[in-house]
């Protein structure tokens, strides 16, 4: 290896050690936002000093800074925490999705689904089938990171190639395509709370439903699973020609499916049938039961029960999955294992709570002040000045969440934090929220697979590590960075053609919307 090749490593690691300092450096998200919320309140006291006003696109009338340094501010501040908090749009709706799907998980159903579908790919559609069960494996929160990346380099081995070309690929599946699946998870409902959140800065009535990038995302699983097998089989495979010769186990044998789960899987997908087929029975007839009437006598799909309600279908659908899974394998066997599954996931959620309690704060005094609202008219004005049109401002949104990613890696934290500004500021220049969180949801997942922030990032090290000893974060990176590049370009060019196209990003999801409403 040329001395050339030995400095490229070494730039990799110089970056990333700056990366993660300045992650380091950062405080924990939930400090950050009680940080934040401090700043908010002594900001709004002192701009408030100044004659700073903007006029509202919507209504004519000026807005003004409301001053929290002020007995009416303290007495608001005092009597608004608790609503604050019970009333903040992603808490309750990440809470119910994930009781059902921590019955699903708990069951076993989700790691045998992907077992079954990795253990039967054919040799040749090994890697994508790999990244595509990462994809879906993010509905189900952790579960990808901690279950399909180790099963996958186990399965590489089994077959003959360098385990780490496994690892690589269901890790670009779960993490770097964070973004894209077939069905909904805990995420989309989070963010779109968060959203809407935003978007009711500047109109106080605007909905953000769970399902908001839905078509994006549906097609997108197809994209990162494409790109994701080019980049193992193009760039990451040849690095790793040599078979591998490491110590093996009996850890390292991969478990076929056992009769039980087999008897599980058929018990779940009777359910699923029948899930879906009352979903459609309820949907196709024009006078279908999950369907709306609206004003005109039509009912309509767009603003059914069923899309708005989403999140209680994906509650039920978890549990009649998850309980008819584990009554076919013996993991359920009685109420008791069901409760087990719920309360699991909810004792997992203690540090979310305290994170959602200070940002619910955080948005609330933001909304109060009118910090976000001037902060996002006067930046309107000036991207408007500028003459930038939607599709490179949009792309300079990706790549900024894609950069900051590389320093805080939660997507709810970051949502948290960059949604009040930019989904008012955007909605003012005609773009819809449901674009601007579609924009922010692909650069938030290209740069996962390489940011050491990402909180599951020192375990891929160390799932690395036992087939390579000597591995560490630059490693990990050197692997990692040609899909963190590829997935960016690929993504950024789909959702500019998609923009171009004038496609909806999910249903009832416009691209625009009138200036201020």
């Amino acid at each position: 290896m040329t001395d050339a090749a030995h400095a490229h490593p070494r730039a990799i690691d110089r970056f990333l050690n700056g990366v993660e300092r300045v992650g380091n450096a950062l405080p924990d998200p939930t400090t950050l936002f009680a940080l934040m919320t401090v700043l908010v309140i002594l900001l709004s006291g002192f701009v408030s000093l100044f004659d700073i006003e903007a006029v509202h696109p919507k209504t004519g009338e000026p807005v003004r800074v409301v001053s929290l340094m002020t007995i009416e501010g303290l007495h608001r501040m005092m009597t608004g925490l608790v609503t604050n908090f019970t009333s903040f749009a992603p808490l309750g709706t990440v809470l119910v999705a994930l009781i059902g799907i921590g019955v699903a998980e708990v069951s076993g159903f989700i790691g045998a689904l992907m077992r079954l579908l990795v253990l039967n790919a054919p040799r040749v559609l090994l890697t994508p089938i790999v990244v595509f069960c990462g994809v879906l494996s993010n509905a189900a929160s952790e579960v990808g990171y901690v279950l399909l990346v180790p099963l996958a380099g186990l399965i590489f081995l089994a077959s003959g190639r360098h385990p780490v070309i496994g690892v690589a690929a269901a890790f670009a599946g779960v993490s770097g395509g964070y973004s894209a699946n077939f069905v909904l998870g805990t995420i989309d409902p989070l963010l779109a709370g968060l959203t809407q959140e935003a978007a009711r800065i500047v109109d106080p009535s605007y909905v953000v439903s769970p399902m908001a990038n839905y078509y994006f995302m549906f097609v997108s699983t197809f994209l990162i699973t494409g790109l994701g097998w080019w980049v193992t089989e193009k760039i990451v495979a040849p690095r790793f020609t040599e078979a591998y010769s490491g110590e093996t186990s009996e850890q390292d044998e991969v478990k076929p499916l056992s009769a039980a789960e087999r008897k599980g899987l058929k018990y779940a997908a009777i359910v699923t049938v029948a899930l879906t087929a009352l979903v459609l029975w309820g949907l196709v007839p024009e006078g279908g039961f999950l369907r709306k009437l609206g004003a005109t006598g039509q009912a309509s799909v767009l603003q059914s029960p069923f899309l708005t309600g989403i999140v209680a279908f994906i509650f039920v659908a978890g549990v009649a999955v998850g309980v008819a899974f584990g009554i076919g394998a013996g993991t359920v066997k009685s109420d008791r294992d069901v409760i087990r599954g719920m309360s699991q996931q909810m004792s997992t959620l203690g540090g979310y709570m305290v994170l959602v309690f200070f940002a619910a704060q955080f948005v609330a005094f933001f909304n109060w002040t009118n910090l976000g609202l001037i902060m996002a008219i006067e930046g309107a004005a000036g991207l408007k000045a500028l003459g930038l049109h939607e599709i490179p401002l949009l792309l300079s949104f990706i790549v900024l969440a894609a950069v900051i990613n590389l320093a805080m890696g939660s997507a709810s934290a970051k949502w948290a934090l960059m949604a009040p500004v930019f989904v008012p500021m955007f909605m003012l220049l005609g773009l819809s929220p449901e674009v601007t969180q579609t924009a922010y949801r692909v650069g938030d997942s290209v740069t996962n697979i390489i940011s050491p922030m990402m909180s599951y990032f020192a375990l891929i090290i160390a799932f690395l590590q036992r087939y390579m000893p000597g591995a560490g974060i630059g490693t990990l990176v050197s692997t990692m960075l040609p899909y963190s590049i590829v997935f960016l370009i690929g993504w950024s060019i789909m959702f500019v053609i998609w923009i171009a196209l004038g496609i909806p990003v999910g249903p009832g999801s416009p691209l625009t919307i009138a200036v201020g409403g």
